[in-house]
């Protein structure tokens, strides 16, 4: 809030006898000291005093109650310095309690004090009474040096306590992420501490979108930013303000480690909004809305899709192994090249890409045909993925998992019908009380009320169905009889003639191929990416684990594939 009061001068002064017109601004550091009244009062009355004994008239009041004086942007400020500007002025002298009233930074400080000199205007402080001469102007540079490293020593404590603050769990303030509301945790002296707790309607919101970036609607495939975001507001799921959901909202929840329960505070700085290196993060624990394997899987899936890190053709382009595979000597890709034989036969090679471009200088590199590369790599996966011995003990895990994610998603369904409950039974008296005459029908705020309720409980029972459905449809049990045919019907599968599911298969189980030499590759991959692309494939549900696509789609436009 900001208070700018231009006064007028009284009806019996005499211009002749006004030697000088002043300005007085006052200011406060934060709003609880200008909620407490106690300090600009005092600094008016104080300021009013000095103009009365020096014969000054006061001409205008500019009150900036919670801004910091480490910065120019304060909109009182501006407005003083620009009344000051005019030609002529409106007032000679800008009069403030102390100078750092006025600045808490001495290179701004002394550029605004000569600025208003040019103008005939001269800053004055009440409490730091100093002259022109050029001993005067020494001590006022000196004053201002030390407000400023006061500020800076100020500021370095305040921030430590509140990191101390998050270490231990507490809210620091601000408003809480989506998906989380801020409740009191206890007291501390007189201040009341607080703690996030998870808001179980806005939290299977952000359940619904890490589901939908890690298998999409009904198993379609993750989805990008772009799609889901269009989505969202297609069904009329709208943010916590009931606003439409954006590209750069929906990367917040799919990146924020605060749903894993490590709420990060101190991660950027509040002026440049530059990133903070991790070192100076304090993490908060909180109520965690979905699990590490779910939030590591998007992460690798936005990685995975982003141009910054692998092209489009990488992505979506025909080759097998285009994008994963790489020479053990120097770690360079290995990239497509043709010949033609002397008949005009063509022939298609794995080639070192650092030794295409620098010579044999660059690295020794390696050569491998492409068919026998990829006929190897599939080969290899095929008799380890498929052996339904070991498929049969991670479906076991999956199966725990499975029944561990379904305890959960019935005990949020019992959350959310108990919200939609609730909502309706205070609807219900609220219509009850407007008929007995209890409350005026012609309230302003009731319309509000009534559609506040009204909106908690048709999302609250929107998304319960959507929950239950979701439960629906977990798959049958697992034999090994299913994983017997499962793995037969992927072997037919691995080995279509246009190579498709082979490609996206072998993506999803080896995250990086090696060639050593032409009788040497090695295969890396994650467990457990090779744990979703079985479940995705078996027909269980995928949001357990996070599946990712069979079909990875990319636009011209880079916002679609982040």
């Amino acid at each position: 809030m900001t208070n700018v009061a231009l006064r007028p001068p009284s009806a019996d002064a005499l211009p002749a006898a006004v030697t000088a017109s002043a300005a007085l601004y006052l200011r406060v550091s934060t709003g609880r000291q200008a909620e407490s009244d106690l300090s600009i009062p005092d600094q008016r009355r104080q300021i009013e005093g000095y103009c009365q004994s020096r014969g000054w008239e006061v001409a205008a009041e500019f009150v900036e109650p919670g801004n910091t004086a480490t910065d120019d942007r304060r909109p009182a400020f501006q407005a003083m310095i620009d009344a000051a500007m005019v030609k002529p002025p409106a007032f000679t002298v800008i009069a403030v309690h102390s100078f750092s009233r006025f600045f808490r930074d001495q290179f701004q400080f002394e550029f605004y004090v000569r600025k208003l000199a040019k103008n005939g205007v001269k800053l004055v402080s009440i409490t730091q009474d100093l002259g022109d001469d050029p001993m005067s102007v020494m001590m006022r540079q000196i004053m201002t040096l030390f407000d400023e490293y006061q500020s800076k020593e100020n500021g370095k404590h305040t921030l430590r306590a509140m990191k101390e603050n998050a270490r231990q769990g507490f809210w620091n303030g601000a408003r809480a992420p989506i998906g989380y509301r801020v409740i009191a945790a206890g007291e501390r002296g007189a201040k009341i501490k607080k703690k996030l707790e998870i808001d179980p309607l806005q939290a299977e919101t952000v359940r619904r979108i890490y589901r939908m970036a890690l298998s999409g609607i009904d198993g379609s495939g993750p989805m990008g930013l772009k799609a889901i975001a269009t989505w969202l507001n297609e069904n009329m799921v709208r943010t916590r303000d009931g606003g439409r959901w954006g590209l750069g909202a929906v990367h917040q929840v799919l990146t924020r480690t605060t749903y894993i329960g490590q709420h990060r505070f101190n991660t950027r700085d509040h002026k440049t909004r530059t990133p903070k290196p991790e070192s100076e993060h304090a993490i908060m624990e909180v109520p965690p809305i979905v699990s590490d394997t779910e939030f590591h899987a998007v992460q690798r899936s936005l990685r995975a899709r982003s141009p910054k890190m692998a092209a489009p053709m990488a992505v979506g382009g025909p080759i097998l192994l285009t994008g994963i595979c790489f020479c053990a000597c120097c770690g360079g890709a290995m990239t497509l090249r043709t010949g033609t034989s002397r008949v005009g036969r063509e022939y298609r090679y794995y080639t070192c890409s650092t030794k295409a471009r620098q010579g044999a200088t660059g690295c020794p590199g390696i050569t491998v045909p492409m068919d026998r590369l990829n006929k190897a790599v599939v080969d290899h996966l095929d008799a380890r993925l498929l052996d339904p011995a070991r498929l049969e003990a991670m479906m076991d895990q999956l199966l725990e998992r499975r029944e561990e994610w379904v305890d959960q998603r019935r005990a949020h369904v019992e959350d959310l019908e108990r919200r939609a409950t609730e909502a309706e039974a205070k609807l219900i008296r609220l219509f009850d009380a407007i008929e007995n005459g209890v409350i005026d029908s012609g309230d302003s705020s009731l319309k509000d009320r009534i559609a506040e309720l009204s909106t908690i409980r048709d999302q609250a029972r929107g998304d319960a169905e959507r929950a239950v459905s979701h439960i629906s449809k977990i798959g049958p049990a697992i034999t090994p009889e299913t994983l017997r045919h499962f793995a037969t019907a992927m072997r037919r599968r691995l080995r279509n003639d246009d190579g498709s599911f082979a490609r996206d298969q072998v993506r999803a189980v080896a995250q990086r191929v090696e060639v050593v030499s032409k009788g040497e590759v090695r295969i890396r991959g994650l467990r457990s990416e090779l744990l979703r692309t079985l479940t995705a494939a078996s027909g269980v549900e995928a949001a357990v684990l996070g599946v990712r696509s069979f079909e990875p789609k990319w636009r011209t436009r880079q916002d679609s594939n982040l």
